[in-house]
């Protein structure tokens, strides 16, 4: 039996996974930019999160650039998607910029208007002809003494051009059907007369009465019957003037008859003391 060698087979040399002197494409910037564009550009058209927007239109503009960068030098092959995630990263700057501005500005609207709420107008003392008002050249609202409180004739005039005129009382006789009456009581009605001096059309639905009756300022009921109790209504535009008739009950030992005239939230009540 004769032995032999089997010939040895030459080994293959392991071929090169790519060619020599080349890299594989770094495109990784301009897919990054592309996402982070998309995302700010959508943030941008979302109240309130410009900023978001913003941070993200940054960095993809950045990223967008060094992109580019890369595909001109070779170092990538997605130059389009680099080019347009730049560009989606400005948008969302821009997108950013304006809604920065768009809620700067709804804000600052907010605040004033609620510190025109929280501010009320306050009125000054207009004597009627012929008459002094009580209280002088000071504030026409308040109880704290006689000198803040207004007579029958004279108005609360408001530094927004509002007039409020309070007549004397008249004795009134409610039918049998009158809500707020009280057998027994009197029964007074009182003219209430509102001027707009100024540049805004005034909104008469928030004007509020009411009324306190003799020396121990007992609530007087206000009268409502057929021909009585609707009040104001309507909108006075300026230059005009709009007059409504109240009546109210009150004890018919009361001398006086105290009304409180509220024009609404932004202004301050003024008070009449009406001898009866």
């Amino acid at each position: 039996m004769s032995q032999y060698t089997q010939p040895q087979q030459p080994q293959q040399p392991y071929a090169p996974a790519q060619a020599p002197g080349t890299s594989p494409a770094r495109n990784g910037l301009g897919t990054a930019a592309l996402v982070l564009g998309i995302i700010g550009t959508v943030s941008g058209l979302i109240p309130f999160f410009f900023w978001l927007a913003g941070i993200l239109g940054l960095i993809a503009l950045i990223l967008g650039l060094a992109g580019r960068g890369r595909a001109k030098r070779g170092e990538a092959t997605n130059k389009g998607v680099t080019t347009f995630g730049a560009v989606l990263g400005l948008v969302a700057l821009i997108l950013s910029v304006v809604g920065a501005v768009l809620t700067f500005k709804a804000v600052d609207d907010v605040v004033t208007d609620i510190n025109k709420a929280v501010q009320e107008s306050s009125a000054s003392a207009k004597p009627a002809a012929g008459g002094e008002a009580a209280a002088g050249e000071g504030a026409a609202g308040g109880t704290e003494g006689k000198d803040d409180v207004l007579r029958q004739g004279d108005s609360a005039v408001y530094d927004d051009g509002l007039e409020i005129t309070v007549g004397a009382p008249a004795s009134y006789t409610a039918d049998e059907f009158a809500i707020g009456h009280t057998k027994g009581n009197s029964a007074w009605t009182v003219s209430v007369v509102i001027e707009n001096k100024g540049k805004e059309k005034f909104d008469t639905s928030l004007v509020s009465l009411d009324a306190r009756a003799g020396k121990d300022g007992v609530n007087a009921e206000q009268i409502y019957d057929g021909t009585i109790g609707e009040g104001f209504t309507g909108t006075v535009l300026p230059g005009k003037k709009i007059t409504a008739k109240y009546a109210f009950d009150a004890p018919a030992d009361a001398g006086h008859l105290t009304v409180e005239v509220a024009p609404g939230f932004d202004w301050d009540a003024s008070q009449w003391e009406l001898k009866l």
